[in-house]
């Protein structure tokens, strides 16, 4: 039988929050731009590059039970507009940023965007989870996260077009995306100031009372946690080493392998937010989740040892497997929490996130003289959420 996705009374402030996936999707995927770009503009190795995304998710690490903490306090709205305001001052920063040409300032910026962030996501990941009925909670997510995919679009178009730009092909303003969203970001954080939504309070069925003495005795919620870390350092390592993959594997530009990431890998992945999104309504999300992640493990073995374009046809159609699994994890790892621990189980799962701080470093180190050595590591972490998805699936019966 269908499910209803989302029920009328909760459809505006459903799509208030929903608006603000797009925001950190482009935060994240215009990273993978600045990566090649610290590259060539630095010189610097992967290995030291691989720091661009290991300041911005090391900030999950440290902003994670912070964001839990406000929340938990003063309510959803409170944590969107605090994480708002961070990810506006970080993206401003980068202004002087460029005037000072200091790779270690860039890394304090992002890392102010990732604290931004994590408030972000911590508040908004289960506002959507639990805005409606419990079980069509993953698929509510994942209709959100698909403005967050056509976040992951913009963001390399943009930064292609504009940071790979000039005479060189890599002399563009790494500022003006920043300064453009940084404005935007602080005035959507002026308007949500001044709107209502409703804070969810809802009661836990029978079987379903996980106290907070006991939340880490949910066996779902300690596993997807380990499943949702391996899923962002697989994701971010993918994301960080598109172009320098590509670039080693065909006669393409900087640019031209930033445009099909966007395009073609992002395109994708928001493709399949949406078809995984309406699948769900008639399909478990777990057994989606399994066949979705063994799809990723295929697609890295051809990555890996593939040739030509076989192996960028592979590495391109992983965006589509992958999409639907950070909200589906997500949601199955908060199924049985009372309110309480759905806000403090959420600040550990956005904590979790710290893996795409630590994947892109031992990709970079691995595949410092041939790329494709380097996905070993995304090999291995879709493993590990297949045998998550593999887990919950046995015990859903």
């Amino acid at each position: 039988m269908r499910q209803k996705i989302v029920d009328k009374k909760y459809l505006a402030p459903f799509i208030l929050i929903a608006s603000l996936f797009f925001l950190w999707g482009f935060a994240h995927s215009i990273l993978d731009i600045l990566n090649k770009h610290f590259q060539e503009g630095f010189e610097i190795t992967k290995t030291k590059s691989a720091l661009v995304q290991c300041m911005l998710y090391g900030g999950y690490f440290i902003m994670a039970l912070p964001a839990g903490r406000i929340i938990t306090k003063w309510g959803y709205k409170v944590g969107v507009i605090i994480g708002l305001a961070l990810y506006g001052i970080g993206a401003l920063l980068f202004i002087p940023g460029e005037k000072m040409m200091s790779f270690e300032f860039f890394l304090l910026c992002l890392f102010i965007i990732g604290c931004g962030l994590t408030c972000l996501e911590t508040s908004a990941n289960p506002y959507v989870t639990v805005l409606g009925d419990k079980e069509s909670g993953p698929a509510r997510l994942n209709l959100a996260q698909s403005l967050n995919g056509l976040g992951w679009i913009v963001g390399p178009m943009v930064g292609s077009l504009v940071i790979f730009s000039g005479t060189d092909g890599n002399s563009g303003s790494v500022s003006l995306p920043y300064a453009i969203i940084g404005v935007v970001v602080l005035t959507i954080a002026a308007v949500f100031g001044r709107m209502k939504l409703p804070e969810i309070i809802y009661q836990v069925e029978e079987g379903d009372k996980i106290g907070s003495e006991n939340l880490w005795k949910s066996s779902i919620f300690v596993m997807g946690m380990a499943a949702l870390f391996f899923y962002v350092a697989a994701q971010t390592g993918v994301n960080s080493f598109f172009i320098n993959y590509v670039t080693e594997n065909a006669d393409l530009s900087n640019q031209t392998a930033g445009l099909l990431l966007s395009f073609g890998g992002m395109g994708l992945f928001l493709l399949g937010r949406l078809i995984g999104s309406w699948v769900m309504s008639y399909v478990k999300a777990e057994k989606l989740l399994l066949a979705c992640a063994m799809g990723s493990v295929v697609c890295m073995v051809f990555v890996i040892f593939g040739t030509g374009m076989l192996s960028l046809v592979t590495l391109v159609l992983n965006y589509l497997f992958e999409a639907i699994m950070f909200p589906t994890i997500f949601a199955i790892s908060l199924r049985g929490l009372n309110a309480q621990n759905t806000k403090k189980g959420s600040s550990y799962l956005i904590m979790t996130i710290v893996g795409g701080a630590i994947a892109p470093v031992i990709m970079g180190a691995l595949g410092e003289a041939k790329m494709a050595v380097g996905f070993i590591v995304p090999l291995f972490c879709y493993l590990v959420v297949a045998a998550f998805s593999f887990f919950v699936v046995r015990r859903a019966g």
